[in-house]
């Protein structure tokens, strides 16, 4: 078996498959980063089928799933530096709404490009932001608002950091149907992204400036 078969195996959904193939290549002796590699490469062109519109929700859905359980085995093999994490990621949906599925897709891409996700979960109030940016030092923040009437939110998340001082240090990225970059600006968000592939391209285009 080659890696470009778990690449495959991925990218055509195989979920029952996709478990038993990692495990046979890390008792052959692969080494677990070139594991990853072919794991990401299949969510890189999952996140391309899904931009062409050949994908749709469902299947990333299902594709961050696989990915989260061949991290489950591949996660003990890594060393922290090996995985290739980077920075650290706040992710959470805004205070008076409990959509999460957006949440959830992100954190998985984000997890799958290497990055380090805090998952602050749904119905999220901004003092628990705060508190999470003060003890990670993390430098995003990716917030999700799924309904109109939390959108506001957003705007108490980012009075509530620059009230800790804290503003400065973080970029507050935002996402969800009632937003785009323009309510997301007048919210005070640095940036706005349609979706999670979208997403992880900004964050990472965020952490370079």
């Amino acid at each position: 078996m080659t890696l470009d078969e778990i690449t495959k195996t991925l990218v055509n959904l195989e979920a029952d498959e996709i478990t038993k193939k990692v495990k046979a290549e890390l008792d052959a002796g692969t080494d677990p980063k070139k594991i990853l590699k072919a794991l990401t490469d299949g969510m890189n062109e999952i996140g391309e089928l899904y931009e062409k519109k050949e994908y749709y929700l469902t299947e990333l859905v299902l594709a961050g799933e696989m990915m989260k359980d061949t991290l489950k085995i591949l996660g003990p093999k890594l060393k922290a530096e090996e995985y290739g994490r980077k920075e650290k990621i706040i992710c959470a949906t805004v205070r008076g709404d409990n959509h999460d599925i957006g949440k959830n897709i992100l954190k998985l891409m984000l997890l799958s490009a290497g990055f380090e996700v805090i998952d602050l979960g749904k119905d999220c109030p901004e003092n628990k932001i705060v508190k999470a940016v003060k003890k990670s030092g993390a430098k995003i923040v990716a917030l999700s608002a799924l309904l109109t009437m939390t959108i506001e939110e957003i705007a108490v998340v980012d009075k509530a950091l620059k009230d800790a001082g804290l503003r400065d240090q973080v970029k507050l990225i935002v996402g969800g149907a009632p937003l785009d970059m323009e309510v997301a600006k007048k919210m005070g968000a640095d940036d706005y992204a349609a979706d999670a592939i979208s997403g992880v391209r900004h964050i990472k285009a965020l952490l370079e400036m």
